[in-house]
Order: C-alpha cells, then sequence, then structure tokens
C-alpha cells in the first residue's frame, strides 16, 4: 500500500513537534515537505535527519508556504496538517480552502496525537492571543511555586530558528547560556526573565528529549511549568491548566485558533489588564468564559507597570519599543512601553517609519497596521542592526524599552532610555496562591 503522503504547515515550531509525535515514527506515512510561515528566514531550510529520524535519512524540505498549491501539486500530497497558532478562524479556513482546492485533506491535529506524559506533575499557563500577559503569569506560577520550597523547572514553546540540530535540547540558568545557545530578542525576551529569577528553563527542538531531561536535571526537579508561547495549547498533558485572557481585545477568545482550545480545557482563567481595560471589554471577556467553560476558576489581575527612571521620559518625545511578536501576528497597536510613557507624562510618541533601516521596512509592508511603536524584531544578526540603526535614527528625545529583556544589554542606544518592568497582581479571590497551594497538597509536594 502507497504511504500518504503529508505536508505540514508550520512556523518552526509547533511544525517540528505534531512531526515527531504524529508523523515520525509512523511507516503509513511519508511527510514530503514542511512550510513555514510568521517567521522570517526559516524557509528554505530542511528538517534534518538527525531530528527527522530514520525513516528521513536525507532531512525533509522546509518551504514558504505560498508555495502550498504547487507542493501539493508536484509532491502529490495527500493531506495538509496545519500546525502554527495565534491565527483567526477566518485565515484558518482560508488555508483550508487554498489545501482543498488543490485537492488534499486538511487536518488539525490535537491534544491526543501531540501530547507527551511527563513523570512529574505539570502546571501549564497558556493565553487565547499573544501579548495577553502569559509570560508575567508563568513568572508568578513559578515564583509562588519556588516559594514553597519546590524545584521548579520551566519548559518553554519552541523558537528553533537557527541549528536545529545544535537546538535539540536547550538548558538555560544563567544569562551567558543566552549567548552560548546564540538567542535572538524574541527567545531572549522569553528565557532572560526567568534566569534571573533563579529557575532554570528548557526550550529547543525535540520536546520529548527536552522533557526527559528536565524531570532530571542537575538541579532538582519537584514540578514543570510549561511556559506556553504563541497562544499554542501545551506539548506535555497537563494537571493545572492556567489560560490568560485579554480584555483589550474582547471577543479574540472566542475567534481565534488555538486559543479557544486554551479557554475549553482551562481550570483556571485569568483576566489579566483589568486596570487598564475598559469595563465594556472585560464583562465581553467574562461573559464568554461562563459560556463555553463555566467550570473554570476565575482569577481577576492586573498587569503592573514600572518605569526604571520616569524622569527619561517626563516632558520627553519619546520612542516606544515593544515586543515584536506582540505587535506583529499578536496585533496589539500598543504595549507595555507606551501604557507606561503615557502614564509617567510622555508629551508624544514619536513614529519610527520614516527611519526604519533594512529588514524593519519589510516587517512594517507585512504587518502595515502597527501603531506609532517600534517592535523589537531580532531573529537574526541583520534585524538585530537594522533595530539598532532604526532607534538611533530617529529623532525622539528618549527611548522606553517595552520588552521583556534589557534590550540596551545587546543593541547600542545613543539616546537617554529607560526599561518598563511589568508583573502579575491579583485582585481578591480566588487567587494563584491558593490555587497553587491545592494543587501542591493534591500532588505530594509539600
Amino acid at each position: 500500500m502507497a504511504k500518504r503522503k503529508v505536508i505540514v504547515i508550520g512556523a518552526a515550531g509547533r511544525d517540528f513537534h505534531n512531526f515527531n509525535t504524529r508523523y515520525r515514527a509512523d511507516d503509513d506515512v511519508e511527510v514530503v515537505a514542511f512550510t513555514a510561515e510568521q517567521i522570517p528566514g526559516i524557509d528554505d531550510r530542511t528538517y534534518p535527519p538527525e531530528l527527522a529520524g530514520p525513516l528521513y535519512p536525507n532531512g525533509i524540505p522546509i518551504h514558504a508556504e505560498e508555495e502550498l498549491p504547487r507542493l501539493i501539486a508536484e509532491l502529490g500530497a495527500d493531506e495538509c496538517a496545519f500546525s502554527y497558532s495565534d491565527i483567526s478562524y477566518q485565515h484558518v479556513m482560508g488555508v483550508s480552502a487554498i489545501v482543498q482546492a488543490a485537492g488534499a485533506s486538511f487536518t488539525l491535529l490535537g491534544p491526543g496525537d501531540t501530547q507527551i506524559k511527563s513523570t512529574k506533575p505539570v502546571v501549564s499557563v497558556c493565553a487565547v492571543r499573544t501579548g495577553a500577559g502569559k509570560s508575567q503569569t508563568s513568572r508568578a506560577v513559578v515564583e509562588k511555586l519556588m516559594a514553597k520550597g519546590l524545584k521548579v523547572v520551566a519548559i518553554r514553546h519552541p523558537m528553533p530558528y537557527g541549528d536545529l540540530v545544535a537546538q535539540r535540547v536547550q538548558r538555560f540558568a544563567e544569562i551567558a547560556d543566552l549567548e552560548k545557545h546564540d538567542c535572538t530578542i524574541e527567545e531572549m525576551e522569553e528565557y532572560e526573565p526567568h534566569i534571573v529569577r533563579g529557575n532554570v528553563i528548557y526550550a529547543g527542538a525535540d520536546y520529548e528529549a527536552i522533557i526527559r531531561a528536565a524531570e532530571e536535571d542537575p538541579d532538582g526537579c519537584d514540578v514543570i511549568v510549561w511556559d506556553g508561547g504563541n497562544n499554542d495549547f501545551s506539548f506535555y498533558k497537563t494537571d493545572l491548566a492556567i489560560t490568560v485572557v485579554d480584555p483589550h481585545r474582547p471577543g479574540h477568545e472566542l475567534g481565534y485558533y488555538p486559543g479557544e482550545v486554551n479557554l475549553r480545557t482551562a481550570d483556571v482563567v485569568v483576566i489579566n489588564k483589568i486596570d487598564s481595560a475598559d469595563l465594556d471589554g472585560i464583562e465581553t471577556v467574562r461573559a464568554n468564559i461562563a459560556k463555553t467553560n463555566p467550570t473554570a476558576t476565575v482569577v481577576d489581575a492586573a498587569s503592573t507597570l514600572r518605569l526604571e527612571n520616569p524622569s527619561v521620559v517626563e516632558g520627553k518625545r519619546v520612542l516606544a519599543v515593544e515586543d515584536g511578536p506582540t505587535l506583529t501576528h499578536g496585533g496589539m497597536k500598543i504595549g507595555a512601553g507606551v501604557v507606561a510613557a503615557a502614564k509617567y507624562g510622555a508629551t508624544e510618541f514619536v513614529d519610527p517609519r520614516p527611519y526604519l533601516v533594512g529588514k524593519l521596512k519589510e516587517t512594517f509592508e507585512i504587518y502595515p497596521d502597527i501603531g506609532t511603536i517600534l517592535p523589537a524584531m531580532g531573529y537574526g544578526e541583520e534585524q538585530l542592526a537594522d533595530l539598532e540603526a532604526t532607534i538611533n535614527a530617529t529623532d525622539c528625545d528618549a527611548v522606553v524599552i517595552g520588552t521583556p529583556i534589557d534590550l540596551a544589554r545587546i543593541v547600542k542606544i545613543d539616546k537617554p532610555s529607560t526599561r518598563v518592568f511589568y508583573d502579575l497582581q491579583e485582585i481578591g479571590q480566588p487567587d494563584l496562591d491558593g490555587i497553587l497551594a491545592e494543587f501542591v497538597d493534591k500532588h505530594g509536594l509539600a
């Protein structure tokens, strides 16, 4: 019988995991290609044979998603498995129409085919959209578990943009590990906040190997925290599922894939940013939670902001540099930098568009609805150099850095600058302390 030919539609993350867990060892299937979207520079590569396994001695080619109709025809694909996240239902079904019009079937792989069982208790922190506040919620969960005397190991959703074989299993325990693993800005934004808080975080390309390494971490491991990115659902079977929703984008919790999956499977739903969202948005989100997951415990929370040095922005014309993915495929028009700088008296936000250099021009062409802010794109050395040049060319008095990392540590900024720090602040009861105390007791971790 001929093997069923499959193309995995992805963006260097969920796609590789779906292949590893569902297809890699299936003798009845031949994955003939990956396609890549969302992240620049990941097409025109190969998923290496060292990761693809013995059925794929030459690896698997990666093409741009725009080539999908041609690939289906030329490779004789029977099925295409959609494997990336933070995507509107309209977009998902648009890709489905392209696939089916080309004669193939369209597949969405679920948790049963892709989740791995850990030997340790797992807390997952996911979201319904990129930029909802998932990372600060993950950090809060880690801090609260560590305060109970537990050894916590975090595992982050993949961002495998470099040498995939070298990135098979990555362990980050100190700042020097960021340079050791040649991290992009996007990776640093997720790993550095964990490192500075004193917990170990893993990431990479092979999440079966990663979870086994984390379970046996040399510093010890009592509990795993899945720090889910890009509003994806967990790669691991979860003992406590926490999902963050964003009242700044009410209704998105029911309109994006797989954000609604996270909402429906959550044990705990955190309504973040209550301090800055309008009441109608908060009530819309609250009603949608009650409608889709009425048994979930709902935690109200604020995203508290503080500036390292408020005098830098007071009365100044400011360039706000924000987390890249939140502004691009996350669709946010403002970020923490804008909110904090406005709070502390910035008089104007300078539009970076007249000063864009290199690859950043392409970013604004692909995402024309970005607000009067600069996304901190840094998927490689060229983008990093373009970011530095754009910041320094912009006619502004000061720069406010709204990214989760110390951007001034990796790019030279020739203007006064200050960082924004933001943390999760729970409001009233129930709260994460009580929820995690029950989790610890249930699993005998005390």
